[in-house]
Parts: structure tokens; sequence; C-alpha cells
């Protein structure tokens, strides 16, 4: 309403000296020149504001005009003349008696505090009153008011509350939520505050059903806070188990779940028990807020703020603002359950399609490590494997598949068991990931994301009868290469295009190791934290440098270049690790013979076979190895011509070998009574504990094993 008065004010802020926060002092005086008319950027301005409170009276003490924020601040309840009746917290007057006053003496106040009712009440604001004149005459008085300066300390207290509660929850750890919680609630709400767990939520199982009043059983104090900075030992500690009280009684205000009550009356809940209240009940408290951390239906903890220094007692915005607290935080918490379960069910799954973490065989002794991803990311589908291969050799697999969580677990087994039976067949490396990268384009025409499935692999094939490594890659690093003298290098292998991709072949590498070669594979994991591979890997070199000696087992080897990951307990990424110890096997082990095309050379293989199992002491074999090399030398013969090669390997297993020439791919069959032939392989099947063909550049090799315990 503008009645035309003249008037204008100046505005200036005050710091007062000795108030809490360094607390702020609004002081309005009128202006000296009276041409600053009502209408003034100045004026509209002071009129617009939302918090604070503008009214003009006339010298009669009606009231010309008033701005919204004043009527803001009317007491609910509260009548016409609402403003007329605050009465002065120190001094005893009425705003109307100062309003007399101020007209009569033109001498302004300022600062005072204003109240309802009996003295010692909650301050309802503050108030300034100046004359307004315009150079010649009284034209009336204006008012100017503001909240407490305390309960604008409060306000500013709450709405940083609820700005840092944003951050509540972000990490997905239980823990770490409780800590952020009691961060916000001290010194927002109160002097001290703590989070209680019961052990489902810590052991991230989902807690029991529930009902906000409902007591957590076998409840843990998990995070503390107070305002000092020093929790009272005298308190239950952070750790230790939280004993049970008696249920709060009605005399406790429960308002929305959240439990306001007073000393007294949690003395009387604690039973009167001296000890419990020692533990229970800070010394000095006047009053403490409770609150369940409740969530679809389940209760996942319980929170109590106390306050103990700090003289109000808590109001409705503080019980709001705990139970929006708390609700936010039961929501990160079922988040962080609901994490922690899949994560477990995928960490679970992934650890039981690995293998054994460490092998040993006749060809090498592998240590494997595997550790899944952490943070926000859930466990990937890296995979590594030590295959025993035909002939004493071992295949070595690491790979990693995209993505994390289940579909990306899934995926890795699928990949695992064809890498394993395409292992069987004795597959050179660079067939093997030919065949996987036919299932991975499979496998992408079936998803509903065909973008999302895809690995990188490599696959490696040592032979200790010859000490030759053959390996390829399809889209995955290089491996390291230890050499016994101390030498070390990443192996110079090209990779191919990661799985499924496909329209590329594979390129093998072949390189001979010597005895105690250590064979390092990974994924990017390890190396790819925070530059580029090709640095990651030298990094590794030198660690296999400083770690490695012969007579420390690969494991201890494993834990310390895993060590020197930057965030070895928490990485960004799955990291695996296969440590390899290259064996060979002696040439006294070992015997080789080459005949013609000529069936009278069988009799000269079952002579050589029988003088060599002799010599070895395997005397006992000679009579089932004479007929598995019988029936294969003359089937090569027969069918395929020369040279026929013979060989023996002694180790674990007596390995026998015949290859030929031909193609050809032998077939077991079960053969009818009237058939004169096709009983060979099944005899040879009968006789031997394994038997199958591979094939070589050129021509097969039929093998079979006869077990005779450790060499």
């Amino acid at each position: 309403m503008n009645t035309g008065t003249e008037w204008a004010v100046d505005v200036d802020v005050v710091f007062m000296a000795g108030e809490p926060d360094g607390g702020k002092l609004l002081v309005v005086r009128p202006l000296t020149d009276a041409r600053s008319a009502p209408d003034s950027i100045l004026a509209r301005s002071l009129l617009n504001q939302r918090r604070l409170g503008v009214a003009e009276f006339d010298t009669g003490l009606t009231m010309t005009r008033c701005n919204a924020a004043l009527e803001s601040l009317r007491p609910a309840g509260a009548g016409e003349d609402w403003l007329f009746d605050l009465r002065e917290a120190e001094g005893g007057r009425t705003v109307r008696e100062i309003l007399h006053q101020v007209a009569a003496s033109g001498t302004p106040v300022v600062g005072a505090d204003f109240q309802y009712g009996t003295p010692g009440l909650e301050p309802v604001l503050s108030l300034a009153c100046f004359p307004l004149d315009d150079g010649h005459a009284r034209r009336g008085v204006a008012v100017v008011t503001t909240e407490p300066a305390a309960r604008l300390r409060a306000h500013d207290r709450l709405t940083d509350a609820y700005r840092r509660a944003l951050e509540i929850g972000e990490s997905l750890d239980v823990v770490r939520a409780a800590r952020d919680l009691v961060d916000v609630l001290v010194p927002a709400l109160g002097d001290l505050a703590c989070v209680d767990f019961p052990d489902d939520v810590l052991q991230g199982r989902d807690p029991a059903l529930g009902y906000p009043g409902h007591a957590a059983s076998n409840p843990r104090r998990v995070a503390v806070k107070a305002m000092d900075g020093t929790w009272p030992a005298p308190l239950v500690q952070q750790g230790e188990p939280v004993p049970a009280p008696a249920r709060v009684e009605d005399a406790a205000v429960s308002v929305g779940g959240v439990i306001n009550i007073d000393a007294a009356t949690a003395r009387r809940v604690l039973g009167g028990d001296r000890e419990m209240i020692a533990r229970m009940m800070p010394e000095g408290m006047h009053s403490a807020l409770g609150c369940p951390l409740y969530h679809r239906s389940r209760l996942f903890g319980y929170v109590l703020v106390w306050r103990t220094k700090t003289p109000d007692p808590f109001g409705g915005p503080e019980i709001r603002l705990l139970q929006d607290l708390c609700d936010r935080t039961a929501m990160s918490l079922d988040n962080a359950n609901r994490y922690a379960r899949e994560h477990r069910t995928a960490l679970v799954l992934q650890r039981s399609l690995l293998p054994p973490a460490v092998t040993e065989s006749q060809a090498a002794e592998t240590s494997g490590i595997y550790l899944p991803a952490s943070g926000t990311l859930s466990v990937g589908g890296d995979w590594f494997d030590a295959l025993p291969l035909s002939s004493t050799r071992i295949g070595l697999v690491v790979g990693d598949v995209i993505g994390h969580g289940l579909q990306a677990t899934a995926t890795m087994a699928r990949l695992r068991t064809a890498v394993q039976t395409l292992a069987d067949l004795d597959l050179p490396p660079d067939e093997l990931l030919t065949h996987l990268d036919d299932l991975v384009q499979r496998m992408q025409r079936e998803s509903d994301q065909p973008d999302t499935v895809g690995a990188s692999c490599l696959f490696a094939v040592y032979d200790p009868v010859t000490r030759v490594c053959q390996m390829a890659s399809a889209g995955h690093p290089a491996p390291a290469l230890l050499l016994p003298d101390g030498d070390a290098e990443l192996a110079p292998v090209v990779p191919g295009p990661p799985l499924g991709v496909g329209d590329n072949p594979f390129e093998v590498l072949e390189v001979t190791l010597p005895p105690d070669s250590v064979i390092a594979l990974y994924t990017d994991g390890l190396v790819d934290y925070h530059r580029d591979i090709a640095s990651g890997g030298e990094d590794l070199l030198r660690s296999l440098r400083r770690f490695h000696t012969p007579d420390r087992s690969l494991e201890a080897v494993g834990r310390e270049v895993m060590g020197c990951h930057p965030h070895p307990e928490r990485p960004s990424d799955d990291v695996t690790l296969l440590l390899v110890r290259t064996k060979a096997v002696a040439d006294t082990n070992t015997a080789h013979w080459e005949y013609p095309a000529d069936p009278a050379a069988v009799h000269g293989a079952r002579r050589d076979v029988n003088a060599q199992l002799e010599a070895w002491g395997l005397e006992d074999l000679a009579f089932s190895t004479e007929l598995i090399v019988s029936e294969l030398v003359t089937n090569a013969i027969r069918y395929a011509g020369d040279p026929v090669g013979l060989r023996l390997i002694r180790g674990r297993a007596l390995v026998c070998e015949v290859s030929d020439p031909s193609n050809t791919q032998p077939r077991l069959r079960r053969a009818l009574n009237t058939d004169e032939g096709g009983r060979g392989l099944f005899l040879i099947a009968q006789l031997a504990s394994r038997w199958g063909c591979r094939y070589g550049t050129r021509g097969k090799t039929i093998w079979a094993e006869q077990a005779v315990g450790t060499a």
C-alpha cells in the first residue's frame, strides 16, 4: 500500500563483538536527505526482502503498509495486533510502548529481541524501530524485524546439514555412511552423536524385518562424533556391542518415529541402573533424540543425538531434520546392502569358476591371484587357468571380459569352459583363439546388448620336452618373461583384435625358455592404473627382478608384486596375475625312434620299447605298452606311410607317441563280432588312462598315457 508518505532509511550491518559465531546486528536509521522517496530503489528493495519484515506506522501508530515477510513472521494463532503485543526479552516493554517512545523522542531503538508471554522463552524476533522525518515534521515511525540471531544461526546450521546430507551414502559402504551421518549431526543438531548397526548389516546380510519401534538384534556401535573431538570414556565406544535397555516408555515424546527424551525420562527408561546410565547417557545430558534407520520394512540401525553443552532443547526443525537424515541414510544403507549382496554373489560365483590358485606339474608350477574391483564397480570377468595338456605340456590362459557384475561373470564362465574344451583338442594357440572368437560373435548375436559382450585373451602352450612356449594374443597385454640369469622383458607377441571382432588371423610367437624361467600373465588392472600399459609393464618387470628368487615360492612373489599396486586392497578394476615357473624334462627321460613304412618295423618298435622300459625300471608296463605301440605303429605303416615316429616320455605318466604324415582323424568305435578289424583304438582306450590325437604343421600324433606315479 502506497500512501504517498515520503521516507527513507539507511541500512548498516554491524558485527557484534562477543556474539557467538560472529553474530550480526542490522541497524536501520533515517536518511537526512529526504529526497529519497518511498518508491526509491532502496525502499523498494527493503520492502521486497524475504527475511526482513518491514512496517510503516503514522504518528497515531496506525499501520500504513507492510511487506509479506513481516506477515510470515507472525506466530501461529496470533491476532491482528500481534506485533504490538510482543514484549521485550530484556526490559519488559511492549512494541506498542517502544513505538510511542520513538514517535515522541525521535530516538531509534535497535537490536532488541521480543517474545510472547513469560520472560525466558525463546525470542520470536529481533526489532529495530526508528522515526520517519521529512526534514520539517515527523511523519510516523518504521519497524524492521528479523529472526533472532540464535535462530538465524540455527537456521544456517540446518541448511548446511541438509546440504551435507547429499553426501551420505555415496561410497556404498555402510560404515562410511554411518560416519558421514554423525559428521552431519555434530554440530548441526547436538554435541554428541552415534550410530549402531545390527550384525546383519555389518556382515552384508539383509537385516531382519521389523518396525520403527523394534529393537535391533546384537547392535554394535559403528560411528561416533563429539563436538570437542573426544568421545567420553564411560559411553559405549566405537566397535563395542551396545547393551539392550528396556523399551522406551510412553513418557518419551515420539514424532514420526523420532524419540525426544529428557534426562529424567532417560534414567527411568534405563531402569535407574547406574552402570547402564553411565554407558548410555553422557554426563550433563539434558535432552536426546533417537531415530531408527528404517527402510522397506527392515531396521538397519539406530541413531542417537545428545545435547550436553548446548542449552536449548530440541525443537520441531531439529526433529524433522533428524528424520530426513535418517530416512536418507536408511535408503543408502539399503542400496549398499543390495550392492554388497550382488557383489558377494558375483564374487563367490567368480571364485568358484576359477581354478586352484596353485598347481604343480611336470611342465611348471603356477600361482594365480585374483583381486575383484571395489568402490562403485562390482566384480568383473577376469580369469586365469593352467590346463594340463598331452605329452606333459601345459596350457596357460588369462582373459578379461568386458564389463562388471553377474553378466560379465557368466560370460567368463562360458569362455573358460570353451577354452578348456578347445585346449583338450590340442589346438595350437592361434586356432584356439579363432574358435573362441567365433563363440564370442555368436554370443553377441544372441545378446540384447551386443556391445557389452567381448573379451581379451592370451593363450600359451609350454612344452617341457622341447622347452618351447607358443603364445597368441587376442587384444591382451604381452606377458612378462624373467630368465634365470635375471634378464627380463615383455614377450614380443603381436596382439590380434579382441575376441568378437573377427576377420583377422592371430599370430603365434615361439620362445625357448630355460628351466626356472618365470612367465607372468596378467590383466590390464595390474598395470593400467594411472598411465599407459607399457609403463605399467616396465614396473612389473622391475618388480619381478626385485622379488623373485629360485628358492622363493611363487605365492610369496605374487603377493609382493600385487603389493606394488597403488591400491592393492581396493583396486578400481579387477586385477589378475598368473605366475608360471617352467620346468624341463631331462633328456634321459625321453626316447625317440623313426621307422620306415615296412610291416617288419613293428617288431623293431616292440624291441626298442621293451629295452627302454627295462632301462627305466618300468618292466611292469612292458606288456601294455607293447600292445599300444604295436597297434599304433601298425596303423601308421598301413594307412599313413613313412616316416613313422615313436617317442616315449617318462614322468608321472608314461607317454607313448606315434607320429605319421597323415591328417586322417582316428575314431574310436565298438567293433561287431563279425568285423575283422576296428578294435585297435578300443584296445588302446582300455589300456591307457588317457589318449588322443593332435595335429601339427605336417601330419598328426596319436598319444596314450599310462600312470606310473611320481617320477
